[in-house]
């Protein structure tokens, strides 16, 4: 098994790289490693029951993730969309493909679990072709959303139904009572693991956080999952129906995100070998032998889901241009029609053949999903024969719980706090990440916009929508911490990055790793003291503004250094890059009298001013001779201030 699993990464490997650079999904890179590893391409794999074990933890996962996901609020907010335009699409798409799979002699029970894979959309491909296409925040994406919401619903009632089916495959009474008995025991399922996630995991996770150890809390979001899902197998229901609910007891709660971001790899690595498993249901010789009846297939599904979105959405009132971008953006497979063809296949409800059909036409809508997206102003345009190009004009508020055009506050101590008030007062949206656990808890009882997570993670700024930020500040005082986090988010965003420091010490460091500005505690400080000394002392307001405001542009550039006093808090050993003021008198033999600045050549410290004779020259350049009696005012880091003395004095650097 493990040799098996080794070559099936290098092969998922290889072609997730290949299809990435023609701006394929990953998920079909997992079917063609499928196909080509499986029995009906180079029969790489023998067993596949292990693998298929893997593949439904991967299920178990995907699952507890949509649980995360599943926002009460987001849904209640867009109920009408998503009850009108998805109910309707569920009902009428899976009432028709019903119909006509028992028109081509399915028996009704098989008709059924293909319809309701057929009627799925891809969620993932999607929303992140929409986010590449800059189009989530559109009216087209709002409708294509509400779909995908309410598909993503209708998934657990049918994880439900399958298996009831092929137990009872031709009595439609007997049926129904086992389907009265699932909803009893689905109703006691959700009352239990409802009470212990209301009552029990919040403080359980609680104390977790506290411990402020990663594997801890990892390994306690796995143990929920599977304990959860495991629960629900008891009871005689999905696995997957239990990691669901697990997930949304858990997604209201602060930790949702940081839930997320530590499942993700464990979910990305075993759906990938779901979709491998998949792969390996797919007749490839048989599919192309008999390619008319995928093509058959392939356009009645697309043209049938076009057809039936775009008459929903017009009955809604919608413009044809929405409505036909609609049907065009959801008329592929899902990911979760694959996962109903497997648990279907693996209950032996439908023919091998007519699975690999149909993982075929999957595939093939897939692929095609990204073209229909990127092109769909076009294609609109010519089927509606409409002259002129769509107008990019109907865009929409964003759906509670996205984030565009908002600030991203890292850490939520006095100064995350004020800021955040301050946003809040001048109605700049903006969102909070903090790792302790009681603040975060605080807050939240105090009706602050917050989530409990790691900000250095990439993952969590993904879900904070770093892409589409305005602003991210940093707020915590770990400067190794905030280089990490600039390095993750620079390249995602072209936000401005606001940092906050203790003093002057790491500011270049921080300014290199990508910040925008970087404002030192201590200095702002003493521009505060400053512009209080200088109001008492009756300078002009103004004045004392385009004083502070000319120190900040130069970033602080005369602040910069300090002059160490014997019982200094910061020594040269704990802190030689701390930059300090430091004066030289010359006196008679030493080397840089009768010389120029140029030709001294300090390196790493600058001249902040030459005394002689008791009058101050602020203007230092490169042709300034020094004479007997200059006092020189160096600043620079306390390091290579002695390496300066020695050369100005003995013309040597130390």
């Amino acid at each position: 098994m493990f040799i098996d699993i080794i070559l099936l990464l290098s092969i998922a490997v290889a072609l997730v790289a290949l299809f990435q650079r023609f701006h394929l999904p990953p998920i079909l890179a997992y079917l063609a490693t499928g196909v080509i590893a499986g029995p009906y391409g180079f029969q790489l794999i023998v067993e596949q029951a292990d693998i298929e074990l893997f593949a439904e933890l991967g299920v178990v996962f995907l699952m507890f993730s949509l649980g995360l996901e599943f926002s009460l609020p987001r849904l209640l907010s867009m109920r009408h969309l998503v009850l009108g335009l998805g109910g309707g699409q569920v009902m009428s798409v899976g009432l028709l493909f019903t119909a006509l799979g028992i028109f081509a002699s399915l028996y009704w029970s098989q008709a059924f679990v293909v319809a309701s894979a057929m009627l799925m959309s891809s969620t993932a491909i999607v929303i992140k072709q929409l986010a590449e296409s800059k189009l989530l925040n559109t009216r087209m994406s709002k409708l294509s959303i509400s779909v995908l919401l309410f598909q993503d619903i209708a998934v657990v009632p049918f994880l439900i139904m399958i298996p009831l089916l092929a137990q009872q495959s031709g009595d439609v009474m007997l049926i129904a009572e086992q389907m009265g008995w699932a909803l009893v025991k689905g109703l006691l399922a959700v009352f239990l693991i409802l009470s212990i996630g209301r009552w029990i995991l919040p403080t359980v996770f609680k104390e977790i956080a506290l411990t402020r150890s990663d594997e801890l809390f990892v390994m306690s979001t796995l143990l929920v999952a599977l304990i959860a899902g495991l629960m629900t197998h008891w009871l005689g229901l999905s696995m997957a129906l239990g990691a669901f609910l697990a997930g949304m007891m858990l997604g209201e709660g602060p930790y949702r995100h940081q839930l997320e971001a530590d499942i993700r790899p464990f979910r990305d690595v075993l759906m990938g070998l779901f979709f491998i498993t998949i792969g390996m249901l797919l007749n490839l010789p048989s599919l192309l032998a008999d390619w008319p009846r995928l093509l058959i297939v392939l356009a009645v599904m697309m043209l049938s889901k076009i057809a039936l979105v775009f008459v929903l959405a017009k009955l809604l009132g919608e413009s044809s241009s929405n409505a036909l971008s609609t049907g065009l953006v959801l008329a592929q497979m899902g990911e979760f029609g694959f996962v109903l063809l497997a648990l279907a296949g693996k209950l032996e409800l439908l023919p091998l053949p007519l699975i690999s059909t149909l993982v075929g036409v999957g595939v093939v809508s897939m692929a095609m999903t990204p073209w229909l997206i990127n092109c769909h102003e076009e294609v609109v345009r010519r089927l509606l024969f409409q002259s002129k190009p769509i107008s990019k004009s109907g865009l929409s508020p964003p759906l509670p719980g996205q984030y565009i055009d908002h600030v991203i506050v890292c850490g939520y101590g006095r100064g995350g706090q004020t800021i955040a008030r301050f946003l809040k007062i001048e109605g700049i949206p903006y969102t909070v990440i903090d790792r302790d656990p009681v603040r975060v808890q605080e807050a939240l009882n105090g009706g602050e916009k917050i989530e409990f997570g790691d900000a250095s993670r990439r993952e969590i700024q993904m879900m904070l929508g770093v892409e589409k930020a305005k602003s991210i500040i940093i707020t915590f005082k770990d400067t190794e911490k905030a280089i990490e986090l600039l390095k993750i988010v620079k390249p995602l965003t072209d936000a401005k990055v606001l940092v906050r420091t203790t003093d002057d010490s790491n500011m270049q460091r921080l300014h290199d790793a990508g910040a925008t500005d970087v404002v030192p505690e201590s200095l702002e400080g003493s521009l505060m003291m400053v512009s209080h000394v200088l109001a008492i002392s009756g300078v002009p307001i103004k004045r004392i503004l385009k004083r502070l405001q000319h120190e900040r542009q130069g970033q602080y550039n005369h602040l910069h250094g300090f002059y160490f006093g014997g019982e200094s808090n910061v020594s040269f050993e704990e802190n030689e890059m701390l930059e300090r003021l430091h004066a030289i008198r010359l006196e008679f033999g030493a080397y840089a009298i009768g010389r120029t600045v140029a030709e001294v050549k300090l390196k790493e410290v600058s001249y902040r001013a030459v005394r002689r004779q008791g009058v101050e020259l602020t203007r230092v350049h490169q042709d300034f001779i020094f004479e007997v009696g200059d006092v020189v005012l160096l600043c620079g880091p306390s390091r290579y201030i002695k390496r300066a003395e020695h050369c100005l004095l003995g013309g040597w650097a130390g």
